[in-house]
């Protein structure tokens, strides 16, 4: 599957979960619907993957967890709030850089229309 069509059906999945949900729950609740529209969709995924965060060639004791990584491509950071801050997008791209991905999306919940609530990230 392309780039472009993966991100499509993430979308697609993310516009699913919103029509039924609707804004102003917590992230844990969209991030279980979303997985389950993402499985319903035949879509491989890891949830709270852990990001190994390597210093100097040793590897850190840290309890650092992305989202969702989706078919090994697509990071997903999930927000439900009222306002994207720009450390949103910083921590997206740390994630994007510590393992070595290209796209993530920003998906704010919190969003009153979710036209204005996916941003694609690229590095």
């Amino acid at each position: 599957m392309t780039e472009k069509d993966l991100t499509y059906q993430i979308r697609r999945a993310v516009w699913d979960v919103y029509n039924i949900l609707g804004p102003g729950l917590l992230e844990s609740i969209y991030e279980e619907a979303l997985c389950y529209e993402l499985q319903q969709k035949g879509l491989r995924f890891e949830r709270q993957k852990q990001i190994p965060i390597i210093y100097k060639g040793i590897t850190l004791n840290s309890d650092y967890r992305l989202d969702l990584l989706v078919e090994d491509q697509i990071i997903i950071e999930l927000k439900s709030v009222e306002e994207i801050k720009p450390i949103f997008y910083k921590q997206l791209r740390t994630y994007l850089r510590l393992l070595n991905k290209h796209v993530g999306l920003l998906v704010n919940f919190g969003e009153y229309d979710m036209k204005n609530g996916i941003y694609r990230v690229d590095i």
